[in-house]
């Protein structure tokens, strides 16, 4: 008992307006404007007992500072009250800002910083 399937006729082409008559899809090309990533800046705090010595080896040591700019960022920040360390984008920026917080707890020392967003 050999049955076959039924066959199915191949539907008729169907004239779609985006199709040329080749039967290549035709695509148009969009321009994306893609706005670039919210850029955060780490700021550290003042206060009145961390050695400022100390102040100047972590912007050193965290945000690549030579000694003269380390200095020069120290002293910003302890005349003003806060200082910018850098600028990154907001992962590298909270990473810097933890990182930070963690060499000043195990050193004893009260210092703080921050990640805050870049005013443009």
């Amino acid at each position: 008992m050999a049955s076959k399937s039924p066959v199915i006729p191949p539907a008729p082409p169907v004239h779609q307006p985006d199709r040329d008559d080749g039967g290549s899809v035709v695509l148009e090309r969009r321009t994306q404007k893609v706005q670039p990533p919210q850029l955060y800046q780490v700021v550290m705090l003042n206060d009145d007992y961390t050695p400022m010595e100390f102040v100047v080896v972590v912007i050193q040591e965290f945000f690549g500072k030579d000694l003269e700019a380390a200095t020069q960022i120290m002293l910003k920040i302890h005349l003003d009250g806060k200082g910018v360390c850098g600028v990154y984008s907001r992962d590298v920026a909270a990473t810097r800002a933890d990182q930070v917080l963690e060499a000043a707890a195990k050193a004893g020392h009260p210092l703080k910083c921050v990640s805050e967003p870049v005013d443009t």
